[in-house]
């Protein structure tokens, strides 16, 4: 998503200026984190700050200044989220409010995209695709990994990079460090070799932190058994996450499955 708004904030300049709108700093409860922006037109809105009387009166507040009515304080703007506000937060956010033009288009990618964490989707299945699409507009940069031809979409999803790779465990070697790992290909065989490049790239490296294959129970004491037989101890098996999804989300629909697998990589990150 965020790379989504920053190409329409370009493509928005090229037409004429905005007044982009940053949450600086925050204390206690707010809606948006620090970083979140939203780039303000006179006639649309690229992004969010959150909602509500907060970003009702940041509007107000960004049209005053690209009209050149109000005046432009580089200081950011402190706003109290109670009553006189018609929120009930509690919180303080402080907005900082700039204008820009195509001048500035330049730079700021670098300056409004969050860091993206790289994960690794081997699998062009079902709930591959639907997870793919579910990663679209999170903090993720998405490396799409498969053995078989024609079995990505058509454009991929937003930001996904797609890898055709036979064997498919080959790409493991290759991965971003950090990465994090998603195992659902079309085959029980191909999941076992590329669960086990895994393992044998943490023996060196350690820097795959989380590794997560579809399945049940009973197909990861399948692995298990034949994982050890390949050498690796029940201490290196403990870092493979089998089933994937937080527990307790029912249904075994693709969409669902992508759901619950993509609220679990986000509790990673705070683990992290």
């Amino acid at each position: 998503m965020a790379v989504t708004n920053l190409r329409l904030l370009l493509d928005g300049l090229t037409a004429g200026p905005a007044c982009l709108v940053t949450v600086e700093s925050t204390q206690g409860s707010v809606p948006r984190e620090a970083g979140a922006w939203m780039a303000v037109f006179a006639d649309r809105l690229v992004g969010t700050i959150g909602g509500g009387h907060l970003e009702l009166q940041a509007i107000a507040e960004a049209r005053l200044r690209l009209a050149g009515t109000a005046a432009s304080n580089p200081a950011p703007v402190r706003y109290a989220l109670g009553p006189a506000l018609g929120q009930c937060c509690g919180g303080v956010v402080h907005l900082g409010f700039v204008l820009l033009t195509a001048a500035d288009a330049p730079g700021l990618g670098a300056r409004l995209v969050p860091r993206h964490h790289p994960v690794a989707l081997f699998g062009g299945g079902h709930v591959g695709h639907a997870l793919a699409r579910v990663l679209a507009p999170l903090p993720f940069a998405l490396t799409w990994i498969d053995s078989r031809d024609g079995i990505f979409p058509e454009p991929p999803p937003d930001g996904a990079v797609c890898e055709h790779s036979d064997p498919v465990q080959g790409a493991v070697p290759g991965l971003a460090p950090g990465s994090r790992v998603l195992i659902m290909s079309f085959s029980h065989a191909e999941d076992l070799d590329v669960v086990a490049a895994c393992l044998q790239r943490q023996r060196q490296h350690r820097d795959l932190p989380f590794i997560g294959l579809i399945g049940s129970q009973t197909k990861w004491a399948t692995f298990g058994s034949r994982l050890r037989s390949r050498g690796f101890s029940q201490d290196e098996l403990t870092q493979v996450t089998c089933p994937i999804g937080i527990p307790g989300i029912g249904g075994k629909e693709p969409e669902v499955i992508a759901v619950a697998v993509a609220a679990q990589l986000l509790l990673s990150l705070k683990s992290a």
